[in-house]
């Protein structure tokens, strides 16, 4: 199969490309390697991939439409996985336009490339569990509305959505969206709490404990997020109950403690953290709780991985990768 991967070059592109061509895929990446975290973390990424030769990588930034358009006019693709994004609730607060850029104009593009395909077999998206917003009823179920969001990257990822399923009623595209539930593990992004604490951690400084620390994540490891990427990839959705769009929380179903997190960030590291505990940050949420009975019904998704597993591997990655 010949896969069009956006966001090649990002923490779950790099393994999703990885997992592709362990499986005989031909996977076409595409990036704009943005400076959101330092670039040279996306490049070592890709020296990984590029030794593949069923790996070919461009760098394209979505916005570009025309540009993005002409490439694959002449040359087709069977299946579209997106998840370039500009990523980041707290960034958004201060930092609107990108959100603008990558998520609405960048997905539409994907959308309209996904159109001209005329034997594409499926779309996989990126969406995200901010888009429950300030839900309190937990765990967080694909039945419950969406409606209030409370950061602009939330409301850029249920665009996203909306425009999936218009898209899917109005041109028959096999579409999927996928709730990411705090994705973590090797390769990962700089700008995540399991980074920046395991790095102050090694470091002796101190990390900030926002919400004085009482606060839950359904903490996903990656390789459970790209088993699921791939099966819900294999199986498209039909139209027999209307447009083909199907939206599915990808989670571990197991919502953790701040403090316990911390706590074996700690173990794994050897080290005590000095904690400066901090009030909730503006666009965060109390607790993430992934329902995936849906993707579990429907693909037989079943995270394998469990924190106490996950963290210390990535801490032992994080040591290696930093001298």
């Amino acid at each position: 199969m010949r896969v069009l991967l956006t966001g090649a070059a990002g923490f779950i592109g790099f393994h999703t490309a990885k997992a592709l061509l362990a499986r005989g895929d031909e996977v076409i990446g595409i990036d704009n390697l943005n400076d959101y975290y330092p670039v040279r973390l996306k490049e070592a990424r890709l020296a990984m991939l590029e030794p593949e030769a069923n790996f070919t990588f461009e760098k394209f930034d979505l916005a570009d439409r025309e540009g993005l358009l002409r490439r694959f006019e002449n040359e087709p693709v069977d299946a579209i996985i997106n998840l370039a994004a500009q990523a980041a609730v707290r960034y958004s607060i201060d930092h609107p336009f990108p959100y603008a850029d990558s998520n609405l104009v960048g997905f539409l593009t994907m959308l309209e490339l996904a159109r001209a395909q005329k034997n594409l077999t499926h779309m996989v998206y990126a969406s995200s569990s901010s888009v429950y917003g300030g839900n309190e009823k937990l765990p967080y179920s694909e039945k419950d509305a969406v409606d209030h969001p409370v950061s602009l990257y939330a409301a850029t990822k249920r665009a996203n959505e909306l425009m999936g399923h218009t898209y899917s009623h109005l041109y028959g595209i096999p579409l999927t969206g996928l709730r990411f539930f705090t994705v973590y593990g090797p390769w990962g992004r700089p700008d995540m709490a399991y980074w920046s604490f395991t790095d102050a951690v090694l470091q002796g400084k101190p990390i900030r404990v926002f919400n004085n620390g009482d606060m839950k994540r359904d903490f996903t490891y990656i390789d459970d997020i790209v088993d699921g990427v791939l099966t819900v990839l294999d199986g498209p959705p039909n139209a027999a109950n209307g447009a083909p769009h199907r939206i599915y929380n990808i989670g571990n179903h197991k919502p953790e403690n701040l403090m316990y997190f911390i706590w074996l960030i700690e173990q794994a590291t050897g080290k005590t953290a000095e904690k400066i505990m901090k009030p909730m940050q503006p666009g965060d949420v109390y607790a993430t709780y992934a329902d995936i009975s849906a993707i579990q019904r429907d693909h037989g998704f079943e995270p394998k991985t469990s924190l106490e597993e996950g963290l210390p591997q990535f801490v032992d990655w994080f040591r290696s990768y930093n001298g």
